[in-house]
């Protein structure tokens, strides 16, 4: 049985463990954009090069990122997605339509994704089964961590 003391255990807090830290998902959002360049990445996320330096090293050893030499002389290195890392981009999709919606106004938007059938992307969640949208009032959570309910630790 789980201590109360400990938290749940939970995907979602390993993930940000890995990519919540400060600029990882800009770093990934830029990445996605085809802007894997060192310097590139520092003017379009405006993170210290050495804060920079250690989120590319953590998300590359994490396998998100993948590390390819484009120059010699200098020693020059670009970062691109790997599988897992462009399965983060429906993340920054609809993280980004949710700023879209709730922080600013129509005309306001930074930046527009376009999908290939020409409009603008407004991601959905779906369920990978019968394709309907997902919503809150559909969803029924079972804890499969031992020792833990819904909410919370399970009594003694």
């Amino acid at each position: 049985m789980a201590a109360s003391k400990d938290p749940r255990p939970c995907s979602i807090a390993d993930t940000l463990a890995l990519v919540g830290e400060k600029y990882s998902l800009l770093v990934l959002r830029e990445v996605c954009l085809g802007n894997g360049r060192f310097d590139q990445l520092v003017r379009n996320i405006g993170a210290p090069r050495d804060i920079l330096a250690t989120r590319l090293k953590r998300l590359v050893e994490a396998g998100i990122l993948a590390k390819k030499m484009y120059s010699e002389r200098p020693q020059r290195f670009e970062y691109r997605p790997t599988a897992a890392g462009l399965e983060l981009e429906s993340v920054l999709m609809t993280l980004m339509a949710w700023g879209d919606r709730h922080l600013r106004r129509d005309d306001d938007r930074p930046m527009v994704i376009e999908h290939n059938c020409g409009k603008p992307l407004l991601p959905v969640v779906t369920c990978s089964v019968c394709g309907d949208e997902v919503r809150h009032e559909d969803l029924t959570a079972h804890p499969q961590a031992p020792g833990w309910t819904v909410s919370g630790p399970a009594a003694p």
